[in-house]
């Protein structure tokens, strides 16, 4: 059997380190990257909902949200709904820098996948696609479903 996640976290390095060369003087670190697409596509989505959408911890996604609102791209905001529920929205500073992180993504992904054709692709997200939705049922606390 292949070591599928050793190649998942090889790709994953490779990636926070592209992203740190071609975003050279911007202050988020790779960590945050997720949370500035996320946040964007999402605009006030719970402190929680963004937690389960990461499949992170409640407490790392609680920093990670305070060191995004000291350096200003996101502010939260209390629910009217629920006052203990925070709400995260993407600041104009997030919003301006959405459309180069989305071009490092894209060339990434270019450069990742340069010479595979069409069919591999597909056939590979649509792997991948299955591989994930089973890290989330897990992540989500289906632990002790058809392990």
């Amino acid at each position: 059997m292949f070591a599928l996640t050793k190649q998942i976290n090889n790709i994953s390095r490779a990636s926070a380190m592209y992203r740190m060369d071609r975003l050279e003087g911007c202050d988020l670190k790779p960590r945050h990257y997720s949370y500035v697409f996320t946040v964007c596509k999402n605009p006030g989505i719970s402190q929680e909902e963004l937690s389960r959408e990461l499949c992170l911890h409640k407490s790392n996604v609680a920093r990670h949200l305070a060191f995004l609102e000291e350096h200003g791209y996101i502010t939260r905001k209390k629910s009217s709904a629920d006052k203990r529920e925070l709400l995260v929205y993407p600041t104009e500073k997030m919003t301006e820098l959405l459309p180069r992180l989305r071009a490092v993504s894209r060339e990434w992904n270019a450069y990742l996948t340069k010479g595979l054709s069409e069919e591999e692709l597909e056939s590979f997200y649509s792997v991948m696609l299955r591989i994930s939705e089973r890290a989330r049922l897990y992540a989500s606390g289906g632990k002790e479903n058809d392990q």
